[in-house]
């Protein structure tokens, strides 16, 4: 059986996420939540708001880091932590939700901001199962 799930990777310098799921919007919703975990641990995150955001891009993998890239800026600009994400696709235009809260230091203790996903080790695609991926490095 196939299940959702995240991880972070090794890479010299920064951080790799690395999103898995049953569909491609759910490999981009769990690469979003190891986003989260790279700041801070997702449960200690309340879904309390919920922001809206788009992306397009000329493929997938683009697609990824314009979804991550969004994201790391409503975090930063809002100054919030999300926990949650729902993403829906048609073709290479993404509609997204996420549900978080304003970061409290005190409470979340955020471990690092991060700068912007990049194209390293940047990859979308589908495995042998019919399960998804998508993976990419973040500047930390």
């Amino acid at each position: 059986m196939i299940t959702a799930s995240w991880e972070h990777f090794q890479h010299a310098a920064d951080i790799g996420v690395r999103g898995c799921g049953r569909s491609l919007a759910e490999a981009f919703e769990q690469a979003a939540l190891a986003l989260t975990a790279v700041v801070v641990e997702p449960e200690r995150v309340a879904e309390r708001e919920m922001i809206t955001l788009s992306a397009t891009a000329p493929d997938v993998e683009l697609l990824l880091t314009e979804w991550l890239n969004a994201l790391i800026y409503e975090m930063a600009t809002r100054r919030m932590l999300f926990a949650r994400f729902r993403v829906e696709l048609q073709g290479l235009e993404l509609q997204g939700r996420a549900w978080g809260e304003p970061i409290d230091i005190a409470r979340h203790q955020p471990a690092v901001e991060i700068k912007g996903a990049t194209y390293t080790e940047l990859h979308v695609g589908q495995n042998e199962d019919g399960s998804w991926h998508a993976q990419c490095v973040v500047d930390v």
